[in-house]
């Protein structure tokens, strides 16, 4: 059965020893930007959510304050195990990074003005883009599902990536000036039959 199409009833996390250790390799996978590595884990090798389930989850953590992954921890913690499991989760995905880039920070400030240590941070940049952009195409097929239809998707879209990437409008007022005529139009096509 595809992950798109696995029910998340009997896929959760065994324990709270289970989610913690899922999330912090979750977070040491993912250096600059955890978002491709965390839909392969969860969607399609743990089946803790289905693709579905994925997405409107990211979307909410996305428009929540803070770093999206550490919100999508919270929610699938607080989700399995309450508030215990929130913190949890939350500690997997931060115990680890924190000691790593401390680490770092002391390691990098005596070559930060290096050539080659800044070209080598532009490479990273750049393969985390294309992660991005690579999630971003295997989450399109849960848009076919999607209550504001395919057209409106990809409208919705397309004037986001204008709005930010082009104008340069500040996220708050793309948020505002399209996520809620998006929202407006879900909730209308979720109430017709």
């Amino acid at each position: 059965m595809p992950p798109s199409a696995a029910s998340t009833a009997d896929c959760r996390p065994a324990s709270l020893s289970d989610l913690f250790w899922s999330f912090s390799l979750l977070a040491l996978q993912g250096f600059g930007g955890v978002l491709a590595v965390v839909q392969r884990e969860l969607v399609e090798k743990k089946r803790w959510l289905t693709l579905d389930e994925f997405v409107e989850d990211w979307s909410v953590a996305q428009v929540l304050p803070g770093p999206n992954v550490v919100n999508l921890s919270l929610m699938i913690g607080g989700r399995h195990f309450g508030w215990r499991g929130a913190l949890v989760a939350l500690a997997g995905m931060l115990a680890f990074p924190l000691l790593i880039v401390l680490a770092l920070a002391v390691l990098f400030a005596g070559i930060a003005d290096h050539p080659m240590a800044q070209g080598a941070l532009r490479g990273l940049a750049a393969v985390a883009a294309g992660l991005i952009a690579a999630t971003g195409l295997k989450m399109l097929p849960a848009l076919r599902r999607n209550a504001m239809g395919r057209i409106a998707c990809a409208i919705v879209g397309l004037a986001c990536l204008l709005a930010v990437g082009h104008f340069r409008v500040p996220l708050l007022w793309v948020l505002l000036g399209l996520g809620v005529p998006a929202w407006a139009w879900a909730w209308y096509r979720l109430g017709r039959p």
